[in-house]
């Protein structure tokens, strides 16, 4: 699989090597231009559409990415357009589009909660006047053209005529598809039963935002610069409240925004294949009667799948017991057979606590790690070294963050296998630069939320050993790879190596 991989991989960056002697510039150009020659040509082959930025978003316009040479093209075409940009526009212009960032967040925020997508895709092609969208919200025409207009100057949006708006792409992924009457007259049910982006949205433009704005005075305090407390967050500074997010939800009164939040976690699973745990490890290789044990599994949606294909498997899924209680209708709807034959447990356990199952196969941990800062990380792993044997591996499926330098060695000369991801060709950014923004985004939001991160494979390494674990291979998605879709393998060694070399 590896191997067919990367002999389409040299293909494709021999087909788009740009030449030697021309200017960076150049040489950014010629992979752009081959890359739309090859985006183009496959999809006119495959009966595939080029989306249009002005027509509304719909699955069928992200079908090309289905192809893993057309999903390539595009994402160099977007890491060189955007480098060209870097290059050409003035400096002072590409800094303040980052200092200016909380602008266009502010004026995104506006319009999510005035309904203006709702408004414009009723309003249909032609667009709606500034005036006529205010008699529908109740937001002074003005301001929101002002708003609006910011975000057309980055197409979320459009100006078609003098103060008249429609959607574009972009903007048409906010869209619960509902009638703007309804979610005016009932805002605290805009996002139930929707697809979760634009309850995404909302909450990083709500909780993280207002984080963001004490980031540095979390640094700059003596008291939390080094702290890996999850009441350390900067958000728990801009609360004025020393708790987690968990407490903030608990507090009645933000009853919406936990409801808002885990409709938006529902989307994000909904961008993975239902499916991924399957290629997190080689679950076949292991005996008739293996024990995996889910740490902090949730409901079970990852241990589904392999309760599903992999019969002769003992999965138990650990979980805390209000997590457990809704596991158990879950699976009674899914899977009850697995269940009342005792193949599957669903299980309360805090992976602070020692781990009760001894002489476990698979120690399976999704999605955890990025929680929680790395004196929290040692808790969990120290727990899971003490009750593995010799032959006990732990899988866990996290963001591995790609370095944004050109380095063939990238996990450090450890000789890791699958530790350095797909590189951009040169001179392009190796991790594709802002195209692969949105793991670099989820890093910032567990600081600013959790006081937490996503990691390097360098840093897991180092964690890792230095909890009693080493780190044998990562395994990457096939004709792709996604920042929430890597597994990590790892084998107990007898001793830890030493402290964590960051």
């Amino acid at each position: 699989m590896g191997s067919c991989l990367s002999k389409n991989n040299a293909a494709f960056d021999k087909e788009h090597k740009p030449a030697t002697m021309s200017s960076p510039a150049r040489q950014v150009l010629d992979l752009l231009s081959a890359s739309l020659s090859t985006l183009e040509k496959t999809c006119k082959e495959k009966g595939l559409k080029v989306p249009d930025l002005h027509a509304p978003f719909h699955p069928e316009t992200e079908a090309f990415r289905g192809d893993p040479t057309i999903a390539e093209a595009a994402n160099v075409i977007s890491a060189a357009a955007l480098q060209l940009a870097a290059i050409f526009t003035p400096p002072q212009v590409s800094l303040y589009h980052i200092v200016g960032g909380h602008f266009k967040s502010a004026a995104l925020r506006v319009c999510i909660e005035s309904s203006v997508t709702e408004i414009l895709r009723e309003g249909g092609p032609d667009g709606v006047h500034i005036n006529d969208i205010a008699a529908k919200n109740g937001q002074d025409p003005q301001k929101l053209g002002r708003f609006l207009r910011i975000l057309a100057s980055h197409h979320v949006y459009r100006e078609v005529k003098p103060n008249v708006f429609t959607n574009t792409r972009i903007s048409s992924m906010l869209d619960t598809l509902k009638p703007s009457q309804d979610i005016i007259a009932n805002p605290e049910t805009k996002h139930d039963g929707t697809f979760g982006l634009a309850a995404l949205a909302s909450h990083h433009l709500d909780e993280p935002f207002k984080g963001s704005a004490y980031a540095w005075e979390t640094l700059a305090d003596p008291a939390t610069v080094r702290s890996g407390e999850p009441d350390a967050s900067p958000f728990a500074r801009a609360m004025g409240r020393k708790e987690t997010l968990w407490q903030f939800y608990e507090r009645p009164e933000n009853a919406f925004k936990q409801r808002r939040f885990n409709i938006g976690m529902q989307g994000i699973q909904a961008l993975q294949p239902p499916d991924a745990s399957l290629g997190a490890f080689d679950w076949k290789s292991l005996p008739k009667g293996a024990v995996v044990v889910d740490v902090g599994g949730g409901v079970g949606t990852s241990a589904l799948p392999l309760a599903r294909d992999f019969p002769d498997l003992q999965i138990v899924v650990q979980d805390l017991p209000a997590v457990v209680d809704d596991a158990q209708k879950l699976w009674a709807k899914e899977m009850p057979d697995a269940v009342k034959s005792g193949r599957v447990k669903l299980e309360a356990q805090d992976f602070f606590a020692p781990q009760p199952h001894q002489g476990v196969d698979v120690f399976f941990v999704k999605q955890i790690m990025h929680d929680w800062s790395d004196e929290y990380c040692s808790k969990i792993l120290k727990q899971l070294r003490a009750a593995a044997t010799p032959k006990t591996k732990l899988v866990m499926m996290e963001s591995v963050m790609p370095f944004a330098c050109h380095d063939p060695s990238a996990d450090g000369g450890r000789g890791i296998p699958g530790s350095v991801p797909r590189e951009a060709p040169a001179p392009l950014l190796a991790n594709y630069g802002a195209v692969n923004e949105m793991g670099y985004n989820a890093d910032i939001d567990m600081f600013l939320l959790f006081n937490s991160q996503e990691r390097t494979i360098l840093h897991f390494d180092d964690l890792l050993r230095s909890n009693g674990w080493q780190v044998t291979r990562v395994n990457r998605r096939e004709g792709g790879d996604s920042t929430f879709l890597q597994s990590i393998e790892a084998i107990p060694i007898e001793k830890a190596s030493g402290s964590p070399r960051l």
